[in-house]
């Protein structure tokens, strides 16, 4: 079966049987297509007999909102696929009926078009595919030459439909309740299936307009790996795109949180509040702050925190964006720059990171991998060592005063003398890292004439030396800076201060995070960051061509 980018997935069978058929039909749907995956729900949908379908309202039922929450959680076990349940057909009984919009433009237009409907017609070009076919592009943005497929061969029936009655709406438990102006807020990062959730139940609960708060700043500060959180730019982006592509007659405010309440304690119009079983507090909280402010209470829904079966070890219980982060620790998070002035052999690997981050130990680790291991840092005592490449110019320019009676230079008087001074601290670096450059290009000629597939530059200052000529890609060591913080204290016995200090004057977590292809953490034990290390190793020699 040829795969496609994107595709668009029209479900027709009975609730209460589609329920029961989702996995199935969603592991069908993931061989077909490998990225942006859309479904639109239309139970009852016939694709035969002589008058071409069209879409008809389904109301926004308990049973509905609950097999759009299956949907989400079912489809999480094909992390390929960006599913989006189109919510466009689906609304709430209390509203006048509208007609349906004729065609609704899709931000990925999908290249294919599957069903669960069922027929006994063969043949590629049977009636049913051709009004499957007509069907899907009348009611959205479709490639040109779209191709049809029906799904019920590939798994197997788990009930007999022709026993089922028509599928009729369970309006037992009446519609959901609607609201004007509704409101949520969440980091959004990476935005996975229980984002859809959420923001599926905004959808179906606002009339008017979402007003979404994407947190930043300050509150990212807390955050799990938040260096690899991405952009608050890049988050919005995608959501707007989840949010249009999903409803989009409804108007959407999305706006920068800088601490937890935003505009949800100021906005006159807003009558509802979405939050998860964790942030129901801060929805109580938003209330009391409205009460203050003399705004009227907001109605709060609750959805359910969803649980992540295949999460992995460290990782949280829940589906979540944290777990998301640490599953691309070890991984390429962007493609290297090919040099051509670089020799492809060896392979260097420039693995950086701030002090008390871990990155001596990661070295080693891979060393043990099989790396060609150049300890940079220790290079560069080597340049200042008496005799070294450095030890005469540094001398000169920095006084007799730095040496210590057996005439080595004693690193902490140069350090004082430069600490704060960027003039003369680039000083001493314009003399030393050129010096440091050449012994290490020494060391690496070594390794090519030993034949050494692979090498690692351990080295601090990799970036702020600008040695990334000298390297295919960048991997970082990073550790949050709390623990930074203890690790250098406890091993330089340093004060709180010092410490802060030390880790202030080097390049930040997310500075170095930008320009690294691969990032490490050594948050947890050793074994922890093994397991992430031999990942990122055999994920390498993927890349090299290596067995």
């Amino acid at each position: 079966m040829s795969v496609f980018r994107s595709g668009l997935l029209v479900l027709t069978a009975p609730l209460s049987a589609l329920s029961l058929r989702l996995v199935p039909i969603l592991a069908s749907a993931s061989r077909i297509v490998e990225d942006t995956l859309y479904i639109h729900l239309q139970p009852g949908l016939s694709f035969t007999g002589s008058s071409q379908p069209s879409s008809t309202y389904v109301p926004a039922t308990p049973e509905v909102y609950s097999l759009i929450n299956k949907l989400y959680v079912d489809a999480d076990a094909h992390r390929h696929l960006d599913v989006r349940v189109l919510l466009t057909n689906i609304r709430n009984q209390s509203l006048a009926p509208q007609p349906l919009s004729s065609v609704q433009n899709l931000s990925q237009p999908p290249e294919v078009i599957l069903t669960d409907f069922q027929t006994s017609d063969g043949g590629q070009y049977n009636p049913v595919k051709q009004r499957l076919e007509r069907y899907a592009t009348s009611s959205y943005s479709c490639r040109p030459n779209l191709i049809s497929v029906l799904l019920y061969p590939e798994y197997e029936p788990m009930m007999d439909e022709s026993e089922l009655p028509p599928w009729e709406p369970d309006l037992d438990g009446g519609a959901l309740r609607s609201y004007g102006d509704v409101v949520v807020g969440g980091t959004f990062d990476r935005l996975h299936n229980a984002h859809k959730i959420l923001l599926s139940a905004c959808c179906l609960l606002a009339e008017n307009r979402l007003l979404v708060g994407v947190s930043d700043k300050d509150l990212l500060e807390n955050k799990m790996l938040k260096e690899l959180i991405q952009p608050y730019e890049q988050r919005v982006e995608k959501l707007c795109e989840f949010l249009v592509d999903v409803k989009p007659s409804l108007r959407y405010d999305i706006v920068p949180l800088v601490d937890p309440y935003g505009p949800s304690i100021t906005d006159p119009d807003l009558e509802c509040i979405v939050v998860s079983e964790e942030t129901r507090k801060g929805g109580v909280a938003v209330n009391k702050k409205r009460l203050e402010n003399g705004l009227s209470e907001l109605a709060l829904h609750e959805i359910l925190l969803v649980k992540d079966p295949g999460h992995g070890e460290n990782e949280e219980e829940k589906i979540s964006s944290s777990s998301i982060r640490q599953r691309l620790l070890g991984t390429l998070l962007q493609p290297p720059q090919k040099d051509p002035a670089l020799p492809s052999r060896p392979y260097v690997i420039g693995l950086t990171g701030g002090t008390g981050s871990g990155k001596s130990s990661i070295a080693r680790h891979l060393e043990c991998l099989g790396a060609f291991r150049i300890d940079v840092d220790k290079l560069g005592h080597e340049a200042y060592a008496p005799g070294g490449p450095a030890y005469e110019q540094v001398v000169e320019e920095f006084g007799k005063d730095i040496l210590n009676e057996d005439g080595t230079i004693n690193r902490k008087i140069l350090g004082a003398k430069v600490f704060g001074n960027q003039e003369r601290l680039k000083c001493l670096t314009d003399i030393v890292w050129p010096v440091i450059a050449k012994m290490t290009k020494r060391q690496l000629n070594e390794a090519a004439a030993q034949g050494k597939a692979v090498c690692v530059l351990d080295a601090a200052v990799l970036l702020e030396a600008g040695w990334t000529d000298m390297v295919h890609e960048v991997w970082m060591a990073s550790v949050p800076e709390k623990e930074a913080l203890r690790r250098i204290m406890a091993r330089d016995g340093l004060s709180e201060e010092a410490a802060r200090n030390r880790l202030q004057s080097q390049l930040s977590s997310s500075q170095t995070v930008r320009q690294s292809h691969v990032v490490l953490y050594t948050l947890w034990e050793p074994e922890a960051t093994h397991k992430q290390v031999e990942k990122a190793w055999a994920l390498l020699q993927q890349r090299i061509g290596q067995d």
